[in-house]
Formats: structure tokens, sequence, C-alpha cells
């Protein structure tokens, strides 16, 4: 019946039953005054079973309960002492305490010696099933069905054999509501009342509470060790405290940075584990948030520099309840600067082309540099590869596959020098800036025509070479780095420290490795080599095989190149635009190649001297290039016939269309 009371005699509600398994109907006004719930439990068991036999419970196998058991341990733990509370308060009452699955197995039965005998006799024991399909009407099963608490007195029960007893029982609900196991009594039905069903009622209740709570907090259990997984997992230190100043946690990241013991700061008051910044302790106190800010601080007397984040975090009020702050080490973002700023280049000092004796030199002074330390000084003319020998170096010392940067002092104006190679710290209005050698550490510093330094600059980079610290612009915080200097000039240093415009500290310093890099009109042996290698690169980029022909070769080889290996690669690049067939012909050369003229704004360079049949051939060319290629027109123009002319074109193996394209 439902747990309304008992206005029903057992006697009245016997003669229904005796009606009903005899007719196999109930009339109206017996319908009406029934438990609507056992009246339906009665409807499908009229055509299943024989009331006046004995229910025949399913039993499963020792393993198999053994296996089930296993699986609801949860929930048996979690019932067992609620199972003895009620045995305790319901204790001579002659009942038996059941505890079943989702399924109606019972699990566990709790009573007293001789309550527990008389359930056994019935057929509640460990391991049967008093579904409705096994033991007809019964609380347990209709449980099962109905979803609610449900108590069954005497002839309430299908089966005759149970009309002396009562049983009451209620569902468990896990947290998404599914009904997972159930609890329920077993007593003489004399001892039936209203409170035997509110007492499972309660218990239940408290059993499925219990278990939502333990669900949750092995949710919350999940989702903070998720939490802890992913902070140790993140690069960046982190650091939680509260709004006493207490820290809450410390990562494996930020331990280390701060060379803590994470376990030993935790509880302890911020203050006392970390000397802060000015900056840091302001935005604490105002509640604001910092955003990558380059700080120092100070963990066991000790200054370590980081790029910090701070975030307040809120709840409810307008105070923050905690702090959390993200600590990057400087090495790691300096390792990203350089990766996004460092040049990378595969150049080895073998791939640099000498087959003259002043390059082979060059070549065994530079291998020598790369094995050292000390800075190195390049000298000579614009374009002759000073910057590419300078990456050759580096690629082939210990520092390879560290960062290499390059700067052009003459680029830069003036009055931003200083802040561009020494940086700056971070003030109100501006974010700081790493210096180039914070930005190099580890690796090589190209300073390109060093000349163009300042002497306050020079005396900088004097200091770093020898302290091999660098402080930056606003800041006296000195800052190790290990870099090494590679200067190049197109100067004579020694003339500007002559002249007081070069620090003779800084020339001294750069004594041990001091590289002249020849130009291109004093080897000239490296020029058939040169136009190999550089075709050799443009054919591996254009996917398409260039040639050059030896008379243009020789050509080549007799200008000048005031440009240099610079100019000689431009001349070849446009010549290759020029030429047909993917062939370069002397033809394909500029003018200014061919007739040797050179541009200079500093001094006259020496002029090639022509042989007779070398000028005949140019004169036919410029003319060719005047007329574009019509011969009556460059016969006109040169003063010979045009049958002439035709003569020596064919010797000189030149055509029309050479000129036209």
């Amino acid at each position: 019946m439902l747990p309304t009371g008992f206005d029903i005699p057992n006697e009245i509600v016997a003669e229904m039953w005796r009606t009903f398994t005899e007719t196999g109907r109930l009339n109206p006004e017996d319908a009406a005054r029934l438990d609507p719930t056992v009246a339906r439990s009665w409807q499908r068991c009229v055509y299943r079973f024989n009331p006046l036999a004995r229910p025949r419970v399913a039993t499963i196998s020792q393993n198999a309960l053994t296996t089930i058991i296993r699986a609801q341990q949860d929930l048996i733990t979690i019932a067992t002492p609620f199972i003895e509370d009620i045995y305790q308060y319901t204790e001579r009452s002659d009942y038996a305490i059941l505890l079943a699955d989702g399924a109606g197995c019972i699990l566990e039965i709790g009573g007293d010696a001789h309550a527990l005998g008389k359930a056994a006799d019935l057929g509640f024991q460990q391991g049967m099933y008093w579904s409705e399909n096994n033991a007809g009407t019964n609380a347990l099963g209709l449980v099962l069905l109905e979803g609610t608490a449900v108590q069954v007195v005497g002839p309430e029960h299908y089966f005759r054999f149970l009309h002396g007893i009562v049983t009451a029982a209620a569902p468990i609900h896990d947290v998404r509501g599914r009904v997972i196991g159930l609890l329920g009594m077993v007593g003489s039905v004399e001892t039936a009342t209203s409170h035997t069903l509110a007492l499972v009622m309660a218990a239940a209740r408290a059993i499925g509470n219990q278990l939502q709570a333990n669900w949750y907090l092995e949710e919350a259990n999940q989702h903070l060790s998720e939490v802890n997984t992913i902070v140790e997992a993140i690069t960046e230190g982190v650091i939680v405290w509260n709004q006493q100043g207490e820290i809450r946690h410390v990562n494996e990241q930020a331990a280390e940075m701060l060379q803590l013991n994470p376990r030993a700061a935790v509880g302890r008051p911020l203050t006392d584990v970390l000397t802060l910044p000015r900056e840091l302790t302001y935005a604490i106190e105002h509640g604001g948030e910092l955003h990558d800010v380059e700080l120092s601080l100070q963990a066991l007397g000790r200054d370590v520099r980081c790029v910090l984040t701070l975030r307040p975090i809120y709840e409810a009020g307008a105070q923050p309840v905690s702090y959390v702050i993200l600590l990057n080490p400087i090495e790691h973002v300096r390792q990203i600067a350089q990766q996004q700023y460092g040049a990378q280049t595969s150049l080895r000092i073998e791939d640099v082309q000498a087959d003259s004796g002043k390059m082979r030199q060059v070549v065994r002074q530079a291998r020598t540099a790369a094995r050292g330390t000390a800075p190195v000084l390049m000298r000579g003319e614009g374009g002759v590869g000073k910057n590419l020998l300078a990456r050759a170096i580096h690629n082939d010392g210990p520092r390879a596959g560290r960062p290499f940067i390059d700067i052009n002092c003459r680029a830069i104006p003036h009055e931003l020098m200083a802040r561009e190679i020494l940086g700056h710290e971070q003030d109100t209005l501006t974010r700081g800036q790493p210096s180039k050698f914070e930005l190099a550490d580890g690796g090589t510093l190209l300073l390109d025509q060093i000349e163009n330094l300042s002497l306050e600059l020079q005396a900088a980079l004097l200091h770093v070479i020898e302290t091999r610290h660098v402080t930056r612009l606003g800041s006296s915080t000195p800052i190790p780095v290990d870099v090494r200097i590679i200067a190049a000039t197109t100067d004579n240093l020694e003339d500007l420290v002559a002249q007081g415009s070069f620090l003779s500290h800084l020339y001294y310093r750069f004594g041990v490795f001091k590289i002249d890099v020849p130009p291109l009109r004093d080897r000239i042996e490296d020029i058939p080599l040169l136009a190999e290698r550089f075709l050799a690169r443009q054919t591996a980029r254009e996917d398409q095989a260039m040639w050059i022909e030896d008379a243009a070769v020789a050509m080549l080889a007799r200008y000048p190149w005031p440009g240099n290996v610079r100019e000689f690669e431009s001349v070849l690049e446009r010549a290759m635009s020029q030429s047909r067939d993917h062939i370069i012909r002397a033809g394909d050369l500029p003018e200014m190649v061919r007739n040797g003229r050179v541009v200079s704004g500093r001094y006259p360079l020496a002029q090639p001297v022509l042989s007779v049949g070398e000028a005949e051939r140019e004169a036919i060319l410029r003319a060719g290039w005047a007329c574009h290629g019509r011969v009556t027109e460059m016969a006109r123009m040169l003063g010979i016939g045009r049958s002439t002319l035709w003569r020596k074109m064919k010797r000189l193996d030149l055509s029309p269309a050479t000129f036209k394209q």
C-alpha cells in the first residue's frame, strides 16, 4: 500500500484477493479502495502465477553473486551503516533489513538471528531475485517497476505464501536519477505500521544523498586532478595565493625557476617566500592586472629575472579572493625571440668559393676563428661577402644552432642606436625591450659597419666584451650574457683610432682575429667558380638548368667589379633574364660590363684594355643593341657594307635575333 495509512483491514483485503484470484477481476468498489499499485500488479500476475503455490524465487551461483557484490561495493559500503542503524532502531521487532541492486538481487541482509531465519525460510537470502517476475506482488518488485516507495501488507501479496508478512521498500537513486538499488524491510504482518515505510524511505534517501555527495566529491577531485595536471604540464611557472596572502599552490616549473620547495612554500605568506618588486606590489594592492611584464623577483636572497603575468580571481564580491601569477624564465622568452629574430642559415666555411690564393688564406683564417671565442674583426670593401663569412664562422663553431643576429650600425638612426642595441627597461609609458646581446645570448652578434657606432656605444660594447654583462637603458641591474662579437668594417679603423673617432681599447679587443677579405678584382680566379655556384643555386630555385658561355666568363673576369660579389650576382641575375635558351652569352651581359665602364663615387678604378678583335665585337654589339638587330642600319652606323657586317657577325656567332628580344 502507499504510505498513506492503514484504512483497509487485512480481512477485507484478503476477501478482495480471494475474489480476484477466483474470478480474475476486481469489482469497481474494491478497485476504488485497493492500492492502485497493488491492483496493477495483481492484473499482471493473474495470468502468470498460481497464487496458491509457493513463489519460485530465482537465485544465482556463488561466482555470479561474488561478481555482483564486487561491482556494487560502493553501494554496499555506504548502505551498511544505515542497515545497522535501522536494526538498532527496530531491535526485537522481528524485522529483517534488505539491500538489493537495481535488478532486485539481494546483496545484504541485516537483523537479529530470529528475523534472519524467518526471512530465509521465505526466500529472502543473498543472491535471490525478488522482482515481480519471480515473486509476484511484493514491495521490492513494485519499487523496481514503479520507481517509488511501496509497502505491501499481508494479503496484498499475490502469493498466499506471503500473506503473513509485510514488505516495505524504497528506491536508491544515483546522481542522474536512475534507480541503482533499493532498501527494504521484511517483518510479521502483525508489526506493520506506516512508520516502517517512512523509516525505509528516509534511510534510502540518505544513502542516495551520500552516493551523490561521493560522486560530486569524486568529480571535484577528478577536476582538481585535471587542473593540477594542466598546471604542471604548462611551461609557465604558476603561483596562487589567497586574499590573506597565503600561498595555495606552486607548480614544479615555478619551484624550479625560484628554487623553492613547493610543499614547504604552500601555506606560508607570499611575502615570506618572495620579495616582490614595486610594480607587482602596487598591482596586488589595487586589484590590477599585469601582462607579460619583465620583472625581478627575489627568492632566498637570489634575483630571478622573469616575464610575469598577474591575474586577480573574483567570485561574488568586488574584491579578489585570490591571485595567480604566471612566470616565464627570461631565457625561454629570449629563445622565442631568437627563433623569430635570429638569422638562420646553413652556410659553412667549406661553402666559401676559394680558388685564389688570397681567398684560400681567408678560409684558413676563418676556420681558426670558428674554433676560438675572442671577438673577430673582418675588413673589406662593401659587397665582398663579410656578412656571409661571419655566418659561416658561426655555423662552423661551437655556437652553431644558436642565434645569429646581425645589425647594420649605419642603418640605425643615431638617436635610436643606444635604445636598439642596449634595450631599455619597462616604464609607465613603454614596454621593456631586450638588448641585442640578450637576443643573441649563447650565439653570435654581428655588428656590420661598426665604425658608425658612437663613442658611447663603443664604450658599452667594450664593457660587454670585458664583463659579459649588459645593462639596459633605465636600469641599474646588469644582465649576464654569453655572446660572441663579430665586427665588420669598410673603413681603416687604425686611421679612425688616430683621429679619435674609434676607441683604441675596443680596437685592441679585436686584435686576436683580423680577417681581410679581398675585393673580387683581386681574386679573378674565383669568378668561374662564383658563376657556377650562383647558377647552381638559381637552377635549384627555378627548377631550370642554366649555363654560361666561356666568352661571357672571360668578359666577367676582365671587369674590375667595384661592387664586388654583390654586383657580380646582380649582373648574372640580369643576364639570366636577358638570355635565350637558358644560356648566358657575352651579349646578354650589361653594357657597362661589356665596355668595362665603372660607376664609382669615391675614386677611379683601372679600366680594362680591349684587343682589336674584342673592340670590333664590342662595336657590333653596341650597334646591334642600338638598332634592335636591323642589319642595314647597323652597317650604316658602323660605316661598313651590309655583306661585310654579315660575315663578321657569322664569324663572331652573333645573330640579329639576339638584339630583337
